[in-house]
């Protein structure tokens, strides 16, 4: 199953670009666009640290999608 998120509106909301929650977490700015494209998965570690900028549980910032089915 894909990984899917919510970090773009989480960012948002809490005034944050991409190089700002990338300095925050450890991560550069093309890391943190990987990830809010859906294009990669964060590390359980990153995961942590994100969810842990937002003040919110980790599966409230990632979460599991269905497969499209071919």
């Amino acid at each position: 199953m894909p990984l899917g998120n919510r970090l773009k509106e989480l960012r948002a909301a809490k005034g944050l670009n991409q190089q700002a929650l990338g300095t925050l977490v450890g991560a550069s700015r093309q890391t943190i666009s990987l990830i809010e494209r859906g294009d990669y998965n964060p590390s359980i570690t990153l995961a942590l640290r994100i969810a842990k900028v937002f003040e919110t549980p980790v599966d409230e910032v990632f979460y599991l999608t269905e497969e499209e089915k071919s």
